[in-house]
């Protein structure tokens, strides 16, 4: 009789600890979810302003084309890679996805800033400095929204390779996200300064 209350009292802890950990895991990779749903919104309003940006720019950049050109593919491509994450954020391949277009995205952005440089009336003009603005302040927001996408990703990542809530993830298929990291040598290196 005893060892049956006890067997009884042990299934009953475990039985607690595996709900408990289940729910733990599904709580935090809805955390992350709901991270990226806050990139999406912010990656939203980024790729609405650069077509803004693209038109202002178009009549001084008349020689330009083919950069203008590769700027509205890049953002094409990014809006629809960000499509495809908002769907599933646990996707690891359209995660991937989305950083390989955020990445040349943001090459041909830092290109079509170049070139906008070397026009002195494009730089005065005052559409141009607010959707400018728009996009700098936007793109803070998406790296302030993309910390804390990774943040929420590699606490439910660690929650679910620790032991023994590494079981739970296995029985309920509780599969790794993908980090949002842009691969951007330009970002990864100090700029060199010389006088």
């Amino acid at each position: 009789m005893w060892t049956a209350i006890i067997v009884a009292a042990v299934a009953l802890v475990v039985l607690i600890w595996a709900v408990s950990a289940y729910n733990g895991l599904i709580t935090l990779r809805n955390r992350f979810k709901n991270a990226f749903s806050q990139i999406d919104v912010q990656l939203k309003r980024r790729y609405d302003l650069i077509p803004n940006l693209v038109e202002v720019a178009k009549g001084y950049l008349k020689h330009e084309r083919e950069t203008l050109e590769a700027v509205i593919a890049a953002r094409n491509g990014a809006a629809s890679a960000a499509s495809r994450v908002a769907a599933d954020p646990a996707n690891p391949t359209a995660m991937k996805g989305l950083i390989a277009a955020e990445t040349a995205l943001t090459g041909t952005m830092g290109k079509f800033f170049a070139l906008s440089e070397s026009y002195p009336d494009l730089k005065a003009n005052t559409s141009m400095h607010q959707l400018s603005e728009e996009l700098s302040s936007t793109e803070n927001k998406v790296a302030f929204a993309r910390q804390a996408y990774n943040d929420a990703v590699m606490s439910y990542n660690t929650a679910r390779e620790v032991f023994p809530s590494s079981i739970i993830a296995g029985f309920g298929q509780f599969l790794p996200a993908e980090p949002f990291t842009i691969d951007n040598p330009v970002e990864r290196n100090a700029p060199k300064v010389s006088f």
